[in-house]
């Protein structure tokens, strides 16, 4: 789960946005804060609920609660919401690839990108979710390390030991963690930021059939809880690590008069031109890992929810026949297609530290999922119109949308990662809106 949840979006653009121009510094920390506040929901609330329903896909929940229309639209957000992450994701890697690598010997973009999916895909299309597990595994291995051991090279060529690398970390301009003023104008006030980190990691991670799909593949809810606990642990702590490598890339572009274009590119410039060979050594196998960590499980994930969810695999067919078998294989080749499009329009269109790209998309595609679930955990005596739940899942980011553009004329207040939360309660009302109470006591105790 460290192997999928931090990708390369985390191991460049987290270190990149310390020295931004917009002046994050530790700013980024109060999300972390959010996400681990979300992790300890998704441990006590929805692991609970998954294992005691016995899910194979976390979307099927939906289904139970709301109706077929709703189970198909949950299911629906999630397929276009992780294809367009890990997309980000992937392409993070495929740009440092393409500007440091490729570019020297002509290789086109696309033809980086396919190199890329093609490595994931052929490692994936036998081993499934084992295969998965045991990649993920050495991947984070590497991922971690090269965390540590760039602290380590960074110091060194600045003549500093870790002790006095912490000490300037702290003294420096960049160590400023907590917000709390500009409530209505600033981006990093710490309730936009804690509340936004919070529920996109109940949304990209609680309702995600990606990381819930290795806790529901283990034997028990008190086995998955430990997973998600010592996983929130581990997970904040890495984080200050890579926030502590931006602080020290920043200082040592100041001291060596190192400029950049993009705040994704400081680390690897510095990385591979920088520090010497066995540093970039290091800074790709930890890139690669965190890239190919999150896409391969994706990749995994987004054929398992198609298959179960609108293919019906788990509705009395024989999975393991030569068809099914040769369907799955279809399916996961067409969604590496489709990640690969995905790719070559983000890279047309792209102006921005991916990272905020990605938390920007998912308070969009992820908040209806939020408002989804919500209503099925506390409405249950409510009946919902099924057929026009797609519709309601569409009308909520659209209003968010026009919101997050108008809201600082209209209202004076800029909109951050907190949009989740007021998307998924336009949904939530949207649904009560167009609902009715559960018609006796036996269709209930049926729902």
């Amino acid at each position: 789960m460290i192997g999928t949840a931090l990708s390369g979006v985390t191991f460049i653009s987290v270190p990149g946005k310390v020295g931004a121009p917009s002046g994050d510094q530790f700013a980024y920390f109060q999300f972390i804060l959010g996400n681990a506040a979300g992790f300890i929901i998704i441990a006590t609330v929805l692991l609970p609920l998954y294992y005691r329903m016995k899910l194979t896909s976390i979307y099927s929940y939906i289904e139970h609660a709301l109706g077929n229309w709703s189970y198909k639209t949950a299911a629906g957000i999630f397929l276009i919401s992780r294809v367009i992450g890990s997309a980000f994701r992937l392409y993070l890697v495929v740009i440092v690839l393409q500007k440091f690598i490729f570019d020297s010997y002509g290789v086109p973009f696309a033809v980086t990108v396919l190199i890329c999916l093609l490595l994931i895909w052929a490692y994936t299309f036998k081993g499934g979710l084992k295969t998965i597990i045991i990649t993920d595994s050495l991947q984070t291995l590497f991922l971690v390390s090269s965390v540590f051991l760039s602290i380590y090279f960074i110091c060194r060529s600045m003549n500093m030991n870790v002790f006095e690398a912490a000490d300037a970390i702290k003294n420096s301009s960049y160590s400023k963690i907590f917000f709390f003023s500009d409530f209505m104008t600033s981006h990093f006030h710490f309730s936009k930021q804690f509340i936004g980190g919070l529920f996109i990691t109940v949304g990209m991670t609680g309702l995600d059939q990606d990381l819930m799909q290795k806790n529901l593949s283990l034997k028990n809810i008190r086995e998955a809880q430990k997973n998600m606990f010592s996983f929130t642990a581990v997970f904040v702590v890495i984080n200050i690590f890579f926030l502590s490598v931006g602080a020290l890339l920043y200082m040592y572009a100041a001291k060596n008069g190192i400029a950049v274009t993009k705040t994704d590119y400081l680390y690897p410039t510095i990385a591979l031109r920088y520090l010497g060979i066995v540093p970039a050594i290091v800074f790709m196998l930890g890139l690669t890992a965190a890239t190919f960590a999150t896409t391969d499980s994706a990749l995994t994930a987004l054929t398992t929810s198609f298959c179960v969810d609108f293919l019906n695999f788990n509705k009395g067919k024989d999975i393991n026949s030569k068809k099914m078998v040769n369907m799955r294989h279809y399916v996961h080749i067409g969604f590496s297609g489709l990640m690969f499009l995905t790719i070559i329009v983000f890279n047309a269109i792209n102006n921005d530290a991916v990272v905020s790209a990605i938390f920007k998309v998912a308070s969009y595609t992820y908040g209806p999922l939020l408002g989804l679930y919500s209503f099925g955990l506390f409405m249950s005596r409510r009946q919902v119109r099924d057929k026009i739940v797609p519709f309601i899942c569409l009308i909520s980011p659209a209003i968010c949308f026009y919101l997050s553009s108008h809201a600082a004329y209209l209202f004076g207040y800029t909109f951050d990662n907190e949009l989740i939360l007021i998307n998924g309660l336009i949904t939530f009302v949207g649904l009560l809106a167009t609902s009715s109470p559960k018609a006796g006591k036996t269709e209930s105790m049926k729902a």
